[in-house]
């Protein structure tokens, strides 16, 4: 074999690689929202959560991306560990229609097509209203053109008459099991090392269909290639959060069951796909002619493709009855951390390396805004606290003294936070938005990207409030009178109805959100700071109170009216309004 014909199929590998990534991607970009509305709705119960995994994987030609969605909407609660399993064992199911894809551009000569592709598809590509087409018809382009050249170079090694190459895998024996383990492993490592079980597969393709592997290695190769490729989802979970590794986990255990079992009726169940597809097991090169000992081989890329479907198929309707025993597993194995992650600054859905696609790494970053949505009510919830604290604690106990400077630590110590999230977020928004995007993506980034300002600016709120009180507190100033107290109340209950209705459209969709309802409560916020403003002139022209207390108190309460506005912001950037002068 020439070096340029060993370039020839590294080069068609990658040239097959990028065009199932192009494919991937384009299809995610055009049906991106739709699939993953069809993920949280028609996932009912395991046997809808296994068909809609299996479309939805079969459609956007990536298992990955599918596990992906699903993991983000178990973490947003949309659906349980229980219903993720069942799309994740439909996913191994849909991911088969590759082999079926590769069995035949490699069984016939498509080339032809791949420039009719390539034509139409760059002709869309400069239809701006198209171009998603486009790059999905390029990618297939690519796809088709990589099987024409990975089957052309596969003629060309020749590798059904090399005698070394012969002579290697004669050295094995066929009737051993130590044989099948140690192809078996070699698929895993494989796999693992060239991340991508497409060209794995493709090699294995090539090798059965030139007679020079037998068919009982090269189905224990695609084996291998099942649990190689779910080591790569475990490791790449590592650093996710509980949910994400226990549904990677999962995932590897539903293949290697299914590695297992088999085992145990490997040659029948072979056997059984080699007579559905037509191939003679016990043709040997030396029993026949060439030609027909080629032409038998030749099938074997559907017994490939038809074993890979029969294992997920029959694994799938195996495992799928005990879906809540493999959630039990695989919460007794991943334990919950048990620091309180509230305490601490981890991003929880955005991980490295976990996300494959800019289409999905958005969905993860909305997750992580409305999570941090979340932790600023949280935050302004402490506030209040501290402010009834403050107004419990005249006397000022040692115990009711370290319960207030324990709670406004923690306000401090979320106003970090806010600010690490802010620019964790920004930075990871940045990296996805110099991938090729969809111009409705691009709009979503510019959006988040104030939603986080804005959240931040709560945060700033929320921290100024706290050191407002605890300056007050700390000081020998007199307290708010009686009637301060409640107007306060009264007030951070408004602003705080404002924060719940801005969750509300954070974790839901913005076509069912009433968007005037923000707005009603925000001109109740201001209507009511402008009622307090005069009233305080006036009490404090009575000597109500000095008007020290009464500056605190309307710094107070002008803070919780720019909150408000803040509030109202993002709301008006998740909705994709404008934004109104305050």
């Amino acid at each position: 074999m020439s070096i340029w014909v060993f370039f020839k199929l590294l080069g068609s590998l990658g040239l097959l690689m990028f065009g199932m990534k192009s494919m991937s991607e384009a299809l995610q970009k055009m049906a991106g929202p739709q699939l993953r509305h069809v993920l949280g709705a028609m996932t009912t119960n395991r046997f809808t959560g296994m068909l809609t995994g299996m479309l939805v994987t079969a459609s956007v030609q990536s298992s990955t991306a599918t596990t992906v969605m699903t993991v983000s909407f178990v973490n947003a609660g949309l659906l349980t560990l229980a219903q993720a399993i069942s799309v994740i064992m439909g996913a191994n199911i849909g991911t088969t229609l590759t082999a079926w894809i590769m069995s035949a551009g490699m069984s016939f000569d498509v080339s032809n097509l791949s420039f009719v592709a390539f034509f139409v598809g760059i002709i869309l590509i400069y239809r701006k209203r198209y171009r998603y087409i486009g790059d999905f018809l390029f990618g297939l382009a690519f796809l088709i053109f990589a099987l024409a050249v990975l089957r052309q170079t596969g003629q060309d090694m020749r590798l059904g008459e090399n005698e070394a190459v012969l002579n290697f895998f004669s050295t094995f024996d066929p009737n051993s099991f130590l044989t099948t383990l140690v192809f078996l492993v070699l698929g895993g490592i494989l796999t693992f090392c060239v991340q991508s079980s497409a060209a794995v597969m493709a090699i294995t393709m090539i090798l059965c269909s030139s007679g020079a592997l037998p068919i009982y290695q090269g189905i224990a190769l695609v084996m291998g290639e099942n649990i190689g490729t779910t080591v790569t989802s475990n490791l790449a979970a590592m650093s996710a959060n509980t949910q994400a590794r226990r549904a990677a986990l999962a995932h590897m255990f539903f293949n290697v069951f299914g590695v297992i079992w088999i085992l145990f009726v490997f040659r029948p169940f072979i056997d059984m796909v080699c007579g559905w597809v037509g191939y003679d097991v016990a043709m040997t090169k030396d029993s026949v002619e060439t030609s027909v000992f080629l032409a038998n081989a030749a099938k074997l890329t559907f017994v490939l493709a038809a074993f890979h479907t029969s294992f997920n198929v029959a694994n799938t309707f195996i495992l799928i009855w005990f879906i809540p025993q493999i959630e039990r597993l695989v919460c007794w194995v991943i334990k919950p951390k048990k620091q309180d992650e509230e305490e601490d600054f981890r991003l929880h859905f955005i991980t490295a390396g976990f996300m494959k696609t800019p289409e999905l790494s958005v969905l993860e970053a909305q997750k992580e805004i409305q999570s941090f949505s979340e932790r600023m009510q949280r935050m302004f919830g402490m506030v209040r606290e501290l402010l009834t604290l403050s107004s419990s604690a005249n006397s000022k106990s040692d115990s009711q003294a370290g319960d207030f400077n324990k709670l406004y630590t923690r306000i401090e110590k979320y106003e970090g936070i806010s600010d690490n999230m802010e620019l964790e977020i920004a930075k990871y928004l940045d990296s996805v938005s110099n991938a090729h995007l969809s111009d409705e993506t691009k709009g979503k980034i510019r959006a988040m990207l104030r939603e986080i300002s804005e959240l931040e600016s709560i945060g700033d709120a929320c921290f100024n409030m706290a050191r407002t009180i605890s300056r007050k507190y700390n000081t020998k100033q007199d307290h708010f009178i009686e009637r301060q107290y409640d107007h306060l109340h009264q007030m951070m209950e408004l602003t705080d109805q404002s924060l719940t209705q801005m969750n509300r459209l954070m974790g839901g969709r913005k076509e069912s959100f009433d968007v005037n309802r923000t707005f009603n409560i925000e001109n109740e916020i201001n209507n009511y700071r402008n009622q307090l403003k005069s009233q305080n002139i006036n009490d404090i022209n009575n000597h109500e109170y000095t008007y020290a207390v009464g500056t605190i108190y309307m710094d107070l309460i002008n803070e919780c009216e720019k909150l408000g506005d803040y509030v109202v912001n993002v709301v008006e950037a998740r909705m994709g309004t404008r934004q109104r002068d305050f």
